[in-house]
């Protein structure tokens, strides 16, 4: 039985690095944000938030390759199973590829259809569409890289998703300089940039599995890796949490087509807002993540007890750093606002929007972590439904709240976050503890 300091040093172990290489995703976003903010458009920050969100709806989608990967491997790691490991990490291979194949193949659908539910001014349009065409080609760098990352959280190692997110963003960040201020690109600078970037991390990835990992390939065996009991559970698992990404990214997409229609400078405002949400659940998600791990390997040694304990530490430590993001908030939002734009009507006009920035850090906690100790346990179909629920909600605040503009948007997103949150509680007795 692990004591409570040897439980809160795993804790500890796996959620630092997560949240180190998660506050480097949203420093990509806010450097691509802050070059475009400064150049001599707003319709260059709209096209980059727009294009953006499509990719969102498009990688979160596929985020089942890194979340279900994390469970079902931290499990077979409880129970011991390396060579299951190391079959998980081949099937997530063989459908990433496979889904960035159809990706890629279906790209001018994609895009016609994506474009028709935002409603921004032609100039925006276009230029999302020069940065949609460039970046859809990382499609399989990125799905294969959800694959590996979830392998090696399954795997209880933190550290090497670590080195593969702050590795992929800096070379991101160098290449968006490289190609915005050194040769004078715009939105295909930025597109072109995650390009080569996620192929580097692609790998690098390779080359950290090889190096520690290859005696798991034993169990490489077609037959094993396909398997048709493993697959069905695979991809049910998966299909719930494909739905529950899913509707969590039409959420967020719906938000921002909304913000499009009020007007191209609520969309530029918005964008800029997101970034400080985004800063927010990254670094709650690096407890998430070691929830994930830890639940995933306790579930697999059914051991209950210290499933329970890693419930309740979890919760203490995120709550404890979300309330220091919401001190940092409160005192620094509308400094923070003069790093992603240089516009002061902009900045002017989203200080009055900070008060949903500044109660987020607590408010947000609980669906954050829950969704980390549900996929640990796999327990993907109550993630799905209570996703489905909060939807519901949240559309149809959208719309109730439509006379209020951008504050009733921002309500409405709130109120998502917090149907989560409460929805997971009620059922976490019956799923997890």
């Amino acid at each position: 039985m692990h004591t409570s300091e040897n439980l809160n040093n795993q804790i500890i172990r796996l959620a630092i690095p997560n949240i180190v290489s998660n506050f480097s995703i949203p420093l990509l976003g806010a450097v691509d944000t802050a070059l475009m903010g400064r150049l001599d458009s707003e319709h260059y920050l709209g096209a980059v938030g727009i294009g953006g969100v499509i990719f969102s709806f498009v990688y979160w989608g596929f985020g089942f390759l890194r979340m279900a990967m994390t469970g079902l491997v931290a499990q077979a790691f409880g129970k011991n199973d390396e060579l299951e490991c190391g079959r998980l990490l081949l099937r997530g291979l063989f459908i990433g590829v496979a889904g960035s194949m159809l990706l890629i193949g279906l790209q001018w659908i994609l895009a016609e259809v994506s474009f028709r539910f935002i409603d921004a001014s032609a100039e925006v349009e276009r230029l999302a569409r020069v940065y949609f065409h460039i970046r859809i080609a990382a499609a399989p760098a990125t799905l294969c890289l959800h694959a590996f990352h979830g392998t090696f959280l399954g795997l209880q190692n933190a550290r090497y998703p670590m080195f593969l997110t702050i590795l992929v963003n800096l070379a991101n960040i160098a290449l968006n300089l490289v190609f915005v201020k050194g040769l004078g690109m715009t939105v295909e600078g930025v597109a072109l940039a995650t390009v080569i970037a996620q192929y580097i991390g692609l790998f690098l990835a390779s080359a950290l599995w090889l190096t520690r990992y290859r005696c798991l390939m034993r169990g490489w065996h077609i037959r094993r890796v396909l398997s048709p009991v493993q697959l069905k559970r695979f991809l049910s698992i998966s299909g719930d949490i494909f739905i529950r990404t899913c509707l969590l990214v039409f959420s967020h997409a719906f938000f921002i087509a909304k913000s499009a229609e009020l007007s191209d400078a609520v969309l530029a405002i918005n964008t800029i807002l997101l970034q400080f949400i985004n800063l927010l659940s990254y670094a709650i998600d690096g407890f998430a993540f070691a929830a994930e791990s830890l639940v995933g390997k306790y579930k697999g040694a059914q051991d209950t007890h210290n499933l329970k304990r890693t419930t309740r530490y979890i919760f203490r430590w995120a709550f404890l750093f979300g309330g220091v993001l919401m001190i940092i908030f409160g005192l620094f939002g509308e400094p923070l606002l003069h790093l992603f734009t240089n516009q002061i009507e902009l900045v002017t006009q989203a200080k009055q929007y900070l008060f949903w920035l500044f109660i987020a850090p607590v408010v947000n906690v609980a669906a954050y972590i829950w969704d980390g100790i549900f996929l640990g346990a796999t327990a993907s179909r109550p993630l799905r439904d209570t996703v489905i629920f909060s939807t519901v909600l949240f559309l149809g605040a959208a719309y109730l709240l439509q006379p209020y503009g951008n504050q009733g948007l921002w309500g409405a997103l709130t109120l998502l976050l917090v149907a989560r949150g409460v929805s997971l509680t009620v059922l976490a007795r019956k799923h997890i503890i």
